[in-house]
């Protein structure tokens, strides 16, 4: 009958629909966001290893440093990579667009933290970046509920806030003199730049979102 066809039609429709979405949702760049945050605890864990988890004598601190800070260099290729990826392909995908931003949050926040604890990050110039963070990511969820996204997609300031902080993280991970530099202090000082850069960057998605508040008000 005909009510039967349009019945399974519908049915038809409705499951290709669905396993649309769950092809979308494990797209090369999906996984590779999702191999991001399953980096996150390899890095952080090396500093937590027991004194004889690897050798009786234990690991010595230079070969931690470079492990930890090898890792987040692969977790921030794939940012890089998946990005290249999505657009390449056309293999861009809401879930995608969500999951992004938010392994590169938890990345750089659980970095700060364990840079905080080994006294190689001032708690402030970690809060400043960390808050920032937070904030304008609720600020940016907010403007695209009123579908004004527009106004604070990424700027070049917040580009070149993104590349010292990644650069800083990794000296100080590694933190060890590397050809004769003092990757100690390089790291120390472009972590603040990237701090301030923080604060400019934050002003600026701001300011450029005050119409939009003002609105509001």
């Amino acid at each position: 009958m005909h009510w039967r066809k349009v019945f399974t039609n519908a049915c038809i429709e409705y499951s290709s629909d669905i396993n649309k979405k769950q092809i979308s949702m494990w797209t090369i760049p999906n996984l590779l966001t999702l191999l991001r945050i399953a980096m996150i605890p390899v890095f952080v864990g090396m500093f937590y290893l027991p004194p004889n988890a690897v050798t009786a004598q234990g690991l010595p601190a230079h070969w931690v440093n470079l492990t930890a800070s090898s890792v987040f260099i692969l977790a921030s290729f794939t940012d890089w990579l998946d990005g290249y990826w999505a657009r390449k392909y056309q293999q861009m995908s809401k879930f995608g667009a969500f999951l992004d931003p938010v392994a590169d949050k938890l990345m750089v926040a659980a970095a700060l933290i364990v840079l905080v604890e080994l006294n190689r990050v001032g708690a402030v110039v970690a809060l400043i970046i960390i808050g920032r963070e937070i904030a304008i990511s609720a600020l940016r969820e907010w403007m695209a509920s009123i579908g004004k996204s527009a106004n604070v997609a990424v700027a070049v300031v917040g580009k070149v806030k993104t590349a010292a902080q990644m650069v800083a993280i990794i000296l100080l991970l590694w933190y060890d003199p590397l050809f004769g530099l003092n990757v100690q202090w390089f790291g120390e000082w472009l972590i603040v730049i990237a701090a301030l850069l923080t604060l400019i960057s934050m002003g600026y998605y701001l300011r450029a979102a005050w119409p939009a508040i003002r609105e509001t008000i």
